[in-house]
């Protein structure tokens, strides 16, 4: 079967690292590179996250591009308070060998969406975090970012929030940079897709789950069961979210997603709203003279709904070893 080409940018986090499982074990996605940004966690932490999670899973192949620690304009806000305060899950696991790529995220970024281009399968970039590396790459490199294929993040929401009462973390975080990306695409013609906090929840692994997994008994399976009770551990719940997990799996499974081509802005300068990602879902196609702003350049693909079973049951059996 053909495979797609995919490059991951993370903040790992908890449901990074169970992203990353997914890309680097599913035999549908050929795991191009990971570039790491600040975000859930203090770079250095992503970077030795990151490490770990790829040689749990033995893709010791998969260069590592270590990128910038902070947003563009404002100090870093992490969310250890949500991903322990190692960012992932507080496992004690020991320190990675494997170590970064010389190569720093944005040279990393150039040198495999020109490759991929230049192979014919241009590759797909997921970007998991504050999209800071994507935007400087948008910037330095216009002619290797308009050779993606398709760009498909997990940030935003059309009706849903957290970091904020009006705002998803990951845009929240760095949002000039979540726009400038969102400008790219239009510009040079990237496709994009959002998968938002609309349908981030509900995507559920469950207790039965991870003992299923704890059965398993491989290291994979082990990591994926740690990281899922951490979350029914902090959250005293029986249903933990795979998360950033659910947009790779949509790669896989699109048709587990019901989507909708509207337009999207960054919300920059609101008092409550900055970060917001405005999607405009109005039904008409009237006059706009009375709408002194008009509509947004990009037209991006908004996740509206998804099947959550679904997207949990293609990482369940991947991390268990059941897609070969």
């Amino acid at each position: 079967m053909p495979t797609i080409p995919l490059v991951l940018d993370v903040d790992t986090g908890v449901d990074d690292a169970c992203a990353l499982l997914l890309a680097a074990l599913h035999p549908g996605l050929d795991l191009r590179a990971v570039t790491c940004v600040g975000g859930n966690a203090p770079l250095a932490d992503v970077v030795r996250n990151t490490l770990t999670v790829l040689e749990t899973a033995g893709r010791a192949d998969v260069p590592v591009g270590v990128g910038v620690a902070r947003p563009l304009l404002e100090e870093p806000v992490d969310a250890r308070h949500v991903h322990g305060s190692d960012g992932m899950a507080d496992l004690g696991m020991p320190a990675p060998t494997l170590a970064p790529d010389p190569r720093s995220a944005v040279d990393l970024l150039r040198e495999v969406a020109d490759a991929a281009a230049a192979e014919g399968d241009p590759v797909t970039l997921v970007p998991l975090a504050p999209m800071t590396n994507v935007a400087i790459f948008a910037r330095l490199h216009p002619a290797s970012f308009a050779r993606l294929g398709r760009i498909v993040f997990m940030g935003g929401g059309a009706d849903v929030s957290n970091a904020t009462a009006a705002a998803e973390f990951n845009v929240f975080h760095d949002p000039e940079a979540t726009a400038i990306v969102l400008d790219a695409c239009a510009t040079l013609g990237v496709p994009v897709t959002m998968y938002g906090l609309d349908v981030f929840y509900d995507p559920k692994v469950t207790d039965a789950d991870v003992t299923a997994l704890r059965a398993v008994d491989t290291p994979v399976a082990r990591l994926a069961a740690d990281l899922i009770s951490f979350h029914h551990r902090r959250f005293a719940n029986d249903g933990a979210t795979i998360g950033d997990a659910g947009a790779v799996a949509s790669l896989l499974l699109p048709q587990a997603l019901e989507t909708r081509s509207l337009p999207v802005r960054v919300e920059l300068t609101g008092s409550w709203t900055r970060g917001r990602t405005i999607v405009d879902r109005r039904d008409w196609s009237g006059d706009m003279e009375h709408d002194p702003h008009g509509l947004a350049p990009a037209q991006v693909d908004v996740t509206l709904a998804c099947d959550g079973p679904a997207l949990a049951g293609l990482w369940l059996r991947t991390v268990a070893g059941e897609e070969r």
